[in-house]
């Protein structure tokens, strides 16, 4: 491997923000099958906001079944001709699919090198691809490691003007079972990146 390539080390810290972020990419992208469900059974918190809002959703999913949250999620995200909760920045912050907060992060996209699986065919402001992308910045997983600063700019562009809204949505939702756990460990993770961005100089 050349040294002029590899990537820098990640801290503890980092990684941890990283897999919550896939976590979360990964539970909101479709149904979990009994593997995630498990895996999420098994997540233990502290006393913190976060901590308690993971126990909280750890309990709900011990006594899930993959069947009910498919109907779950069906309900809540594809309905019959749309679900409870339409889960794109665009929508949140216009009112309407497609618009500017997706040519938007189309270019931020572009200039990180980051490309639209060929076999997804949702917009990519939904909030589950902005999960990933931000676990992938933090890793990276797009050729190199961005920036404190570069990360900040993404998540202020494209998460932190929607994501609290659409997770306090999801924890109301009518439909929401294991999915009202789901944003609330989304709430207090956006609500703890917010504020530790913030904290950084810009």
């Amino acid at each position: 491997m050349n040294v002029a390539t590899a990537l820098p080390e990640i801290s503890q810290e980092d990684r941890l923000r990283a897999d919550l972020y896939n976590y979360l990419g990964l539970i909101l992208v479709g149904p979990p099958d009994q593997m995630l469900l498990d895996q999420t059974a098994g997540l233990t918190g502290d006393d913190t906001a976060l901590g308690q809002a993971i126990q909280g959703l750890a309990r709900v999913a011990k006594v899930s079944k993959p069947k009910a949250v498919q109907s779950e999620y069906n309900a809540l995200f594809i309905g019959l001709g749309r679900g409870e909760i339409l889960p794109y920045a665009s929508y949140y912050l216009t009112g309407f699919l497609n618009e500017k907060p997706l040519a938007n992060l189309r270019n931020t996209m572009a200039k990180f090198g980051m490309a639209r699986a060929e076999d997804v065919f949702e917009p990519e402001d939904n909030i589950a691809s902005l999960m990933e992308m931000m676990a992938g910045m933090i890793v990276g997983r797009f050729g190199r490691v961005a920036s404190i600063e570069e990360q900040k700019q993404f998540f202020s562009a494209h998460i932190g003007n929607w994501a609290a809204h659409y997770f306090t949505d999801l924890q109301t939702a009518k439909s929401s079972v294991l999915y009202a756990s789901v944003g609330a460990v989304g709430s207090a993770f956006v609500d703890i990146e917010r504020e530790a961005f913030r904290m950084t100089a810009s």
